[in-house]
């Protein structure tokens, strides 16, 4: 377990580098992401909701969504407390870089419906619904293995009926991720061991 830990921190210190400065990390050096290959990069705390009972926290989906924005600024975005809005990952286009933002014990506000938001992890990803040139295959690839093991470490069944897009969450007035998003490219992705 401590080495683990030892090598998920110098995998977070070593990424650094590649999100700037005005979105890195301001918590304690200590912080780790829940995924192991994720930067650390928090949403001001303005902008999710520490439950009481945090081991009590169930996840049973995981929710996907397009940004509508390049990867910094979204996590900017999440950052700022006017916005009251955040996710708890956010995945690069270009090589599928992942930015963990809330800890997946807390409540992210990202679903719009407040049932959704209390049992889901939500991840977004850079780009914008009509633009498929943001859905790469590094993007594709490292999502998939960012949900794959969400699901492996929450139980959470590897399917269609628990993995959905923010557009089938109840009440969304949401898009995302759109019609261009291949959903059985993805999931096939997900379900390989």
């Amino acid at each position: 377990m401590h080495r683990r830990r030892l090598l998920q921190g110098a995998a977070v210190t070593a990424t650094a580098a590649l999100v700037p400065a005005s979105v890195r990390s301001v918590a304690a050096p200590d912080a780790v992401a829940d995924y192991p290959t994720a930067l650390w990069a928090p949403a001001h705390t303005a902008n999710y909701t520490v439950p009481a009972q945090p081991s009590e926290r169930r996840a049973d989906r995981v929710v996907i969504h397009v940004a509508q924005q390049l990867f910094t600024p979204t996590i900017g975005i999440f950052r700022d407390p006017a916005k009251r809005v955040s996710a708890h990952y956010v995945v690069r286009s270009g090589d599928g870089h992942v930015a963990q933002c809330v800890r997946e014990r807390d409540i992210a506000w990202h679903a719009g419906n407040w049932d959704v938001n209390t049992r889901s992890i939500g991840i977004e990803h850079e780009g914008w619904v009509d633009r498929p040139e943001y859905f790469t295959d590094a993007m594709y690839r490292r999502s998939a293995l960012l949900t794959a093991d969400i699901c492996a470490r929450h139980g959470i069944p590897r399917d269609r009926a628990h993995i959905i897009g923010h557009h089938e969450v109840p009440g969304s007035d949401h898009t995302d991720p759109g019609d261009l998003w291949d959903w059985e490219r993805y999931l096939r992705l997900v379900g390989l061991p």
